[in-house]
């Protein structure tokens, strides 16, 4: 994902999760120093930031202790590509619970000098994961708990991974 723009003629950093505004006044303060989002839409986009710049303590930081995983790689392989929020129910400041829904564009990287080897045809190298996540506050805090799967607009569902 290119996360650089001509602005005026000077290159910015954009923040992946698709809001048009700069990295660092955006997710950056999110996904770098632990800020607490203030809605849960925030954190589904600082979220989909932390890995598509392959940030897993922030993932794992902000998922809630009951479903939370012990560890977390992130395949270096998914390229993530593009981010569209579609709904949203709740999750606002003075919620205890939110659901986001969005679909998020993701290629396969077949890079060779990375170690990723090239998928087999028959497995889609590229696609639009479709999702629900619910979140909740715990201890003030936004957290994701758990997510369900939406049917793609011209197909079944499309998650690739949790």
């Amino acid at each position: 994902m290119n996360t650089k723009t001509d602005v005026g003629g000077q290159r910015e950093d954009r923040c992946p999760c698709g809001t048009g505004r700069r990295y660092p006044d955006c997710c950056g303060p999110f996904v770098d120093d632990g800020i607490p989002a203030p809605t849960a839409e925030e954190l589904m986009r600082s979220r989909y930031t932390a890995y598509a710049l392959r940030r897993p303590e922030h993932l794992l930081r902000t998922w809630h202790p009951s479903t939370r995983p012990e560890d977390l790689v992130l395949d270096r392989g998914w390229v993530w590509e593009g981010l569209e929020v579609v709904g949203r129910e709740g999750g606002q400041v003075d919620d205890d619970e939110g659901v986001v829904e969005f679909r998020a564009r993701w290629r396969q990287d077949p890079n060779p000098a990375a170690g990723i080897p090239r998928l087999a045809t028959r497995y889609p190298t590229s696609g639009v994961m479709n999702e629900r996540s619910l979140f909740r506050r715990r201890g003030g805090r936004w957290m994701y708990l758990s997510a369900d799967d939406v049917p793609a607009p011209d197909s079944g569902p499309t998650r690739v991974h949790a």
